[in-house]
Formats: structure tokens, sequence, C-alpha cells
């Protein structure tokens, strides 16, 4: 089963942690000094925060899946979205492995389909996809693409 994720920088960590602890009736399922984040079942949503320069507000948004063939299926569609679609492959971003691909929406939101092998020590490889066809943004709160060098792809209906 898939699961929706919503990343948000903020701009003080202890505050939104507060709030959104209260908000959710839960305690975080993973705490750090610079990212918090909630693995919650209802409504079911990996819902993380983080305090790491990005102006606050919606960094990006993702579907979580639990295993291979999930993550294929889904990466099917977004590459029948006629969008540019980056796949990353293996990573660590957000204290966890994974594996993900990236794509940007018409209205310029970064979304990110990905599905989590472990968990990791440190952030992340921060940007570190120099080779990458998308350009990766410098001030994000996680690992997402730069939204002002990606193409996006609009289809119109007549």
């Amino acid at each position: 089963m898939k699961r929706l994720h919503v990343h948000v920088a903020v701009g003080d960590l202890n505050q939104s942690t507060k709030f959104y602890t209260s908000l959710f009736g839960s305690e975080p399922a993973v705490q750090k000094d610079d990212y918090v984040k909630w693995m919650l079942e209802d409504p079911r949503i990996n819902f993380a925060i983080s305090a790491r320069g990005r102006e606050p507000g919606l960094d990006h948004m993702g579907i979580q899946v639990e295993n291979q063939s999930e993550l294929k299926e889904v990466s099917a569609r977004l590459k029948s979205a006629d969008v540019q679609v980056l796949d990353e492959g293996a990573t660590t971003c957000c204290y966890a492995e994974s594996e993900k691909a990236w794509v940007v929406d018409p209205q310029g939101i970064a979304w990110e389909t990905f599905l989590t092998t472990g968990s990791a020590t440190i952030y992340g490889t921060d940007n570190d996809v120099s080779t990458a066809e998308i350009p990766m943004a410098k001030n994000s709160a996680c690992c997402a693409p730069s939204l002002e060098s990606v193409p996006v792809s609009i289809s119109k209906k007549d």
C-alpha cells in the first residue's frame, strides 16, 4: 500500500514539532537536530519537516511505496505523464536509504516516488547528482530537483 509524503521546510523546528505532534496526536517516528518525521496510519502519510536553510513552506510531495513492484508501477505512471523524470536510483536522503525518482508537476511542485530500503546516520548526499539530467536544488530542504531548471510539460485539452 502506498503512502503520501509531504515535506515542509520550517523556520523553527521545535515550535513546528510541538504543533504537528499536537495536530497528529502522535509522537514523531524520527527526530534529529534538523529533521522530524511522522509515519501516520490515519491518515496514511509520511509527513516530514526540516530546518535546513530553505524558505519555510511546502518543499515537495511524494508517494512512498512498500516494494519494487509498486515502485515500477508508480514510475511507469510518471513516465506516461509526459514530464521529464529523473531516475535517481539508490540514494541517501532524510536519514534514509532509498531508491527514488523525481518529477516536477505543472505548478512547479517537486514530486518524488521512493522505496525506503533502510535508515542512515546522515541526512544524505545533498544534491550530489552532478551527472543528472535534472539539476538538483541547492537550497532544498531535501534532495529535490531545482524547480527553475526543470522543463514542465502541460497537456491542454481542446
